[in-house]
């Protein structure tokens, strides 16, 4: 196995991601109902992804996870400060508040893809059967990675296909970092511990401060309850699932 393979393999995880835009290709525009549904489905999607992302980290170093939780919290919450203040702010036809929350998705889940592209890295330096069984469940994963982005972005304007290219977008990482981290796997393997519990804190923050509000504010709570509860529940099932294969 060489680096070039290794950002091959790493790419087309990253490439998969886009799939997560596929089911909205079905859809029309949605109600404020079920722009709040969306918004609880994502919800409930990051936070399985960040129990995932902790229950990993916990195995590798559990004083870096925590730290890197506190971390990646106070990153998002800080940043989501900054850009509030900007009355101005767009993201092609979005603006206001649907272009704060389309920027920290992406931001999030952009986050999340640096800890699987060093994932990547990482698993070929243990040997080319690890490498490939990373590779395929990352990518597998990154498919409903890209429909959370997607809840998020197509219900309030994007179309499906600037959806599928931010979901791609927020990917990139996982190529452009697997290559180090193939190079330099000591290295990047003492530090993914952290680089877990920053992806995980990212999500929960913001799931907590902005995907769940703004889905109770347009839907009622058994609708929100549902749609949060399915969707971890799916999520989890689905990481399982790869875990046993």
């Amino acid at each position: 196995m060489n680096a070039g393979t290794v950002f091959a393999a790493a790419l087309i995880t990253a490439l998969a991601t886009g799939l997560g835009a596929a089911p909205f290709l079905l859809t029309g525009s949605l109600s404020r109902r079920w722009i709040g549904v969306a918004n609880a489905a994502a919800a409930g999607f990051m936070l399985a992804a960040s129990v995932a992302l902790a229950w990993e980290g916990a195995g590798r170093g559990p004083a870096r996870l925590v730290g890197g939780v506190v971390v990646g919290a106070v990153f998002i919450a800080l940043t989501q400060r900054l850009l509030r203040g900007r009355k101005t702010l767009h993201v092609g036809a979005l603006q206001g508040a649907d272009a704060l929350k389309a920027i920290t998705i992406v931001a999030v889940m952009t986050v999340h893809s640096v800890t699987e592209g060093v994932g990547v890295g990482v698993s070929y330096g243990g040997g080319d059967a690890l490498g490939v069984f990373v590779t395929t469940a990352i990518a597998v994963h990154n498919v409903p990675e890209g429909l959370a982005i997607s809840l998020v972005l197509v219900p309030r304007g994007t179309r499906v296909a600037t959806s599928a290219g931010w979901s791609i977008f927020s990917s990139l990482p996982q190529p452009l970092l697997a290559v180090p981290a193939f190079v330099f796997v000591e290295t990047f393997a003492a530090i993914l511990p952290a680089g877990f519990g920053f992806a995980a804190g990212a999500m929960v923050w913001m799931t907590l401060s902005q995907l769940l509000p703004e889905a109770r504010a347009n839907a009622s709570a058994k609708s929100v309850g549902v749609a949060l509860v399915v969707a971890f529940a799916a999520m989890m099932a689905f990481q399982a699932l790869l875990l046993s294969a």
